[in-house]
């Protein structure tokens, strides 16, 4: 069913580039981090539920905006997916030039002493102001629509449902096994680096060959 709604190469697609993305250790899943470290398992898991949820209105605002945008002028669609595969070009050379720079302590200062409903609310809050998530679910989602199936907006609820799946998958187990995974992320840069260059990696080739398709 879901390969009729959204075109089988593209879905796999966003799968692997939703995975890799998420695997890298960001903004988002070192404030999970620090949450679970010093509020425990159930401060992660609820700090990972408000980053999912801020995840979902993003998507479902991108949604709604792009798909009224394509229905009224159709040309846009090909300007946005032009402008999108540059971004993601520009997130793919800024993961390899500053792979494994980002540090715990840029995230976990800013959660000491958070409960579990704070770290709900902050973890929603963050990432919901947060302008670059708002930008990359913009430049990500419309890469992987096919106009050609109709459904627009359906085929980016399901993208939708995937990303968001794939946060909470991510950064719930971080924030469940927050000690051994920081205690990891601390020790094993060459691991951290090794996942900023994949993901530089399938973000400039994705980019590029977006540009260059017809």
């Amino acid at each position: 069913m879901m390969g009729m709604i959204v075109d089988p190469q593209l879905l796999v697609a966003f799968v692997v580039t939703t995975a890799v993305a998420m695997v890298v250790p960001g903004p988002d899943m070192l404030f999970v981090l620090g949450c679970g470290i010093r509020g425990g398992a159930r401060a992660g898991l609820l700090a990972t539920c408000g980053v999912a949820t801020s995840e979902a209105i993003h998507v479902a605002l991108a949604a709604a905006g792009l798909t009224a945008l394509f229905a009224a002028v159709p040309t846009a669609f090909n300007v946005v997916r032009v402008i999108g595969a540059a971004y993601l070009i520009y997130l793919g050379v800024q993961a390899i030039r500053g792979r494994g720079k980002l540090e715990m302590s840029e995230a976990s200062d800013e959660v000491a002493g958070l409960g579990g409903r704070q770290a709900y609310l902050r973890g929603c809050l963050t990432n919901l102001l947060n302008p670059k998530m708002v930008t990359f679910t913009i430049a990500l989602l419309p890469q992987f629509v096919s106009p050609q199936l109709g459904q627009i907006w359906l085929q980016f609820v399901v993208l939708g449902a995937i990303l968001v799946a794939f946060e909470f998958l991510v950064d719930g187990s971080v924030g469940l096994l927050a000690g051994r995974i920081g205690g990891l992320l601390r020790r094993r840069r060459a691991v951290r680096r090794g996942l900023d260059v994949t993901a530089g990696a399938i973000f400039i080739g994705l980019g590029v060959r977006l540009a260059v398709e017809k």
